[in-house]
């Protein structure tokens, strides 16, 4: 009998882990009043990602993102390019994971799939503005794309 009393232990013990990752993706975040109200802005003014050495360039109409980008957010430099590519290659992956499942994910946040190679070097400046935009996204609509929680 004693015997099997660590085995019911770890039994137990991944029961409970697997409860607890299989739980919502959506968390709870401590959003300031100027940040919720960039997401409520009404101003559309488009991001352009590009980078003058490649010829990559993605351009995101999300109302309030502009002035998040440029007040809230980080500043450029802040993040190594390594740092930025691995948290993009994680995110990328499950954003278009939730895009090919419109029955579990809401398709009206997760309309099209992003074409990104984490083998391709795309610069640092639209890894910069497509991690800040992933960021943007999680707070606003309170979704979490990685095992990071998404902070400023």
């Amino acid at each position: 009998m004693k015997k099997n009393a660590p085995i019911a232990l770890f039994g137990i013990l991944m029961l409970c882990v697997s409860f607890v990752s299989c739980g919502s993706q959506k968390m709870a975040l401590d959003v300031s009043e100027e940040e919720k109200s960039m997401f409520n802005s009404a101003d559309e003014e488009p991001v352009e990602i590009s980078d003058d050495k490649t010829e990559y360039e993605i351009i995101i109409i999300e109302p309030g993102f502009y002035t998040w980008l440029n007040s809230i957010a980080r500043p450029e430099g802040y993040y190594s390019q390594t740092f930025l590519e691995t948290r993009n290659a994680v995110m990328v992956m499950n954003w278009n994971n939730r895009v090919v499942q419109p029955q579990l994910w809401n398709p009206n946040l997760y309309e099209l799939p992003i074409d990104y190679d984490p083998s391709i070097d795309y610069g640092y400046e639209v890894n910069y503005k497509l991690y800040n935009y992933f960021i943007y996204f999680q707070r606003k609509y309170n979704q979490r794309l990685g095992p990071f929680i998404p902070r400023i």
